[in-house]
């Protein structure tokens, strides 16, 4: 298959997650920064004529209805484009994971598919397209780390230090809906300041839903006590059950535990895709 683009979908890491409250409707509000890491999906997209979507996994298969169809068809019918498109995903980024891969998958797809039907859409538009298809895909159609609150729908570009991150992934995978439905989980943090988080943000805070998680998931606190081992002071990222530490340039983390996910990542100061689509210049906000 001949591909007219091949897109990155970059995944992300908490620095930190804090649960400030919970809405009337159910949905919990947040605070956390989102930190673009260098664990890529690639997404090939070729133009078809006749209106048809389709997709192709050339990795573990996915479900039939994924975010990258649904991401396809919603931005379709927002344009009523006739056109449609070929879509053959390389899945790297482990799911269930906090790592936010479908999210990502879906703004690249949006992204990508903007310019292939070449539609024009401003990156606003894009944006309510993505918020109706997951509260993170904003994040990754937005193009630059950020300071997030709300359900996740608000988000201020905020500069995070360049750094690298050792990344560990148990083999079970877990489900948001389990952490955020639990009696136990923490929904009281006090709200907290862009200002504070510069101060140290390698450091700053907590993940509120990692003592649930590590309950729910022995895999979580094995994958903690490995990277303590190793001088590591581990953190879960989104709502699990990947961990992370940051390491020095160079860091050998050795083999992994069993049949966990090891990996080096470098965070991104900006999305790959920054600037495919037209918009409002941001500031980015270190204050």
């Amino acid at each position: 298959m001949k591909s007219l683009y091949d897109i990155p979908a970059p995944a992300k890491l908490n620095l930190f997650l804090h649960i400030t409250g919970r809405r009337s409707d159910g949905y919990h509000l947040m605070q956390s920064v989102f930190m673009l890491v260098d664990w890529c999906d690639t997404l090939h997209f070729e133009l078809r004529a006749n209106g048809q979507i389709s997709r192709e996994d050339l990795g573990a298969a996915l479900p039939a209805d994924d975010l990258v169809v649904r991401a396809a068809r919603a931005l379709q019918t927002a344009s009523a484009t006739a056109l449609g498109v070929h879509i053959a995903i390389e899945k790297r980024i482990p799911a269930q994971a906090g790592m936010g891969g479908g999210s990502s998958d879906a703004a690249s797809t949006l992204l990508a598919l903007n310019r292939l039907w070449k539609l024009q859409f401003p990156l606003e538009k894009l944006i309510e397209i993505g918020l109706g298809l997951g509260a993170d895909v904003p994040f990754f159609l937005g193009g630059h780390n950020a300071w997030v609150e709300g359900i996740g729908e608000k988000l201020t570009p905020v500069t995070v230090p360049t750094g690298q991150f050792l990344v560990l992934k148990p083999d079970q995978g877990l489900e948001t809906r389990l952490i955020f439905s639990d009696p136990s989980l923490k929904r009281d943090s006090e709200t907290a300041t862009i200002r504070a988080f510069v101060a140290d943000a390698f450091g700053f805070g907590r993940n509120d839903l990692q003592s649930v998680a590590q309950r729910l998931c022995p895999g979580v606190s094995q994958a903690l006590e490995w990277l303590e081992l190793h001088g590591l002071k581990g953190r879960m990222t989104g709502s699990g059950s990947a961990v992370f530490a940051p390491v020095l340039q160079g860091f050998d983390p050795g083999p992994a535990p069993g049949a966990f996910q090891v990996r080096l990542c470098n965070s991104l100061a900006a999305h790959p895709l920054v600037g495919w689509a037209d918009s409002k210049r941001l500031s980015v906000d270190g204050v």
